[in-house]
């Protein structure tokens, strides 16, 4: 597993983040403010005139002088229900758009990290910012800030409601904060970094996962699977005792938090009992002010028992904000001169320690077809990927035209690997990923193209199908057909293909690598070649061997040649 995971965002930087996100709904925001003080405001009504009541009660006022008082309780309630209902919905409105601005600029700077910047920080962890960081925010924004919003705005106007009704009873009310405050100021320094830790754990369990998940042939080959299944458990364990610990530092917080519910509530009643018979205060102002302070309990325990959720949503989004502050490089904008592709003296290494490349040079033509070979491990899916731009040379340069690939302008070069993917969705909407506004003519186009037209029509709704997750599912050939006719409507000039038939299995190989054949025709072609097959018709054949070119010819030159290539020839030969 990696130990360098990707960056956590500063409080500061993640505040500085959150209120330009608010600074930029200004509108929006003040209405909900404004919409929030109505509803405490009018929860606050009915509290008041029960003080009114009591006083009315007292002095044996006529029942003609209840009716005012039973008409403001009335409206109150309707106008609180009202605009309590609508705060809610606009603090999950206003909480859920700046959710979807920092999931849009998360993926955004994922998809453009370089390959070696996600290898090394793990794909677990950029999977569990996007996956359970992204659901502990969203929880938040939908249904805790609500909560605790409405609940700060109710506890200001209680005491304003307090000092109100008599400046004597809001210093009373005064008494219980700094208990709260001390109470805040043990709990937060403690939990803030546990919660943390809790978040990390969890993307190094993620990371883990995917590792095992991912390698599981391998695993299996070398019988480690014991070995992997006791780092999970740690790693599942030491999660589990953060979650705990968490829990049980909450649980001294309450204690901490229902003494200061008990001395505020005691100082109220004891001071109101004095103030009354002082006659400086009234029977009914003081139940008042004691039923606005208790009122606050409810408000509070629900802040107090969301504050797992709300400190496990503070560390979720200084984890996605700090994916932000990566260094991405800029999109490309150079125009293309010409569809030559290049690579000259290109070395590169996973790590300082070994390199996977070595001085490699190599030209494919415009319109040339050239295929990699070589045994497992001699660079070529390393030597694919920096074509594409995908990885970055340590030495030398990968350009299209004489330009760097990663200046030029976007779908001037595409990467067809054997790892694709079926979007979840109608068919057709999964080939428009790579043209928006293509036409369903140039759909249907596309998959006759490659050889997929047939099938295509063939589905239930035909392009209209729901296939990916949850949908008609397709083979991996019809698979990789659907990767190449997306490869079809997007044009690039060079096209880079990375074992794309490797999946097809030996059924469907030639018919697969005949719609590759279709897909690249008249086009800049790298082929990384899983079969021999397709190396012998391409245009030209340029042999690996330990990240360095050992070979280079067609294939009736390099057969004749009676090297490196001539052997694996004739032991594929030898296998079909």
């Amino acid at each position: 597993m990696s130990d360098s995971f990707l960056p956590i965002a500063s409080t500061g930087e993640t505040w500085a983040w959150l209120c330009r996100q608010l600074r930029e709904r200004k509108g929006e925001l003040a209405l909900t403010f404004a919409v929030g003080l109505v509803a405490a405001g009018a929860s606050v009504v009915p509290v008041t005139a029960l003080g009114r009541l009591v006083d009315l009660v007292r002095d044996d006022a006529s029942h003609t002088s209840l009716v005012p008082i039973a008409v403001l309780v009335v409206v109150a309630a309707l106008v609180g229900g009202i605009a309590a209902g609508a705060t809610t919905a606009l603090v999950s409105r206003l909480g859920e758009r700046i959710l979807a601005r920092l999931r849009e600029e998360t993926v955004g700077v994922a998809l453009r990290l370089p390959g070696q910047t996600l290898d090394r920080a793990g794909r677990g962890d950029l999977l569990s910012r996007v996956g359970a960081d992204v659901a502990a925010v969203g929880n938040a924004a939908g249904e805790v800030l609500p909560t605790v919003i409405s609940a700060l705005l109710l506890g200001v106007l209680s005491l304003a409601a307090m000092f109100g009704l008599d400046w004597r009873l809001g210093v009373a009310g005064l008494a219980a904060v700094p208990s709260y405050l001390l109470a805040l100021r043990w709990y937060l320094p403690r939990s803030a970094p546990i919660y943390a830790a809790e978040r990390s754990a969890i993307g190094a369990r993620s990371q883990l996962l995917m590792e095992s998940l991912q390698g599981v042939r391998t695993v299996h080959a070398y019988r480690l699977e014991r070995r992997h299944l006791n780092s999970i458990d740690d790693a599942s364990a030491r999660a589990r005792d953060l979650s705990v610990g968490v829990f049980t530092l909450f649980t001294r917080f309450v204690g901490r938090i229902n003494r200061a519910e008990l001395l505020g509530l005691a100082t109220i009643l004891v001071a109101g009992f004095w103030f009354v018979r002082e006659s400086w205060v009234t029977v009914g102002e003081t139940a008042a002010a004691a039923v606005l302070f208790h009122r606050l309990f409810n408000p509070i325990s629900m802040i107090l028992f969301t504050f797992d959720e709300i400190q496990a949503a503070g560390a979720g989004l200084a984890r996605l904000v700090g994916v932000g502050t990566l260094p991405v490089a800029p999109a490309g904008t150079a125009p293309l001169r010409t569809a030559e592709l290049t690579l000259e003296n290109v070395t590169f290494g996973y790590d300082d320690r070994v390199k996977v490349l070595d001085g490699i040079s190599l030209r494919v033509a415009p319109g040339e077809r050239v295929a990699l070979v070589g045994s497992t491990g001699a660079g070529k899916t390393t030597v694919a990927s920096i074509a594409a731009g995908i990885l970055r040379p340590s030495e030398g340069t990968a350009a299209v035209g004489g330009v760097p690939v990663d200046q030029l302008a976007p779908g001037i070069v595409a990467i067809i690997s054997q790892e694709t993917h079926v979007f979840a969705g109608p068919l057709i909407e999964d080939l428009r990923l790579a043209a928006p506004y293509a036409d369903r003519e140039e759909a249907e186009a596309a998959l006759e193209r490659v050889g997929a037209l047939d099938w295509a029509r063939a589905l239930p709704d035909g392009l209209d199908t729901i296939v990916g997750e949850g949908g008609h599912p397709l083979t991996a050939a019809q698979g990789q057909q659907l990767a190449l006719a997306r490869l079809v409507l997007l044009d690039p000039a060079v096209a880079v293909l990375d074992e794309a038939t490797a999946e097809a299995g030996s059924a469907g190989a030639r018919e697969l690598e005949e719609s590759a054949l279709c897909a690249t025709k008249g086009r800049t072609t790298l082929l990384v070649a899983h079969r021999l097959t397709q190396a012998a018709g391409a245009d030209r054949i340029i042999v690996l061997e330990h990240g360095s070119v050992l070979e280079e010819g067609t294939h009736d030159d390099l057969v004749a040649a009676g090297g490196r290539y001539a052997t694996l020839w004739a032991a594929w030969q030898s296998r079909s």
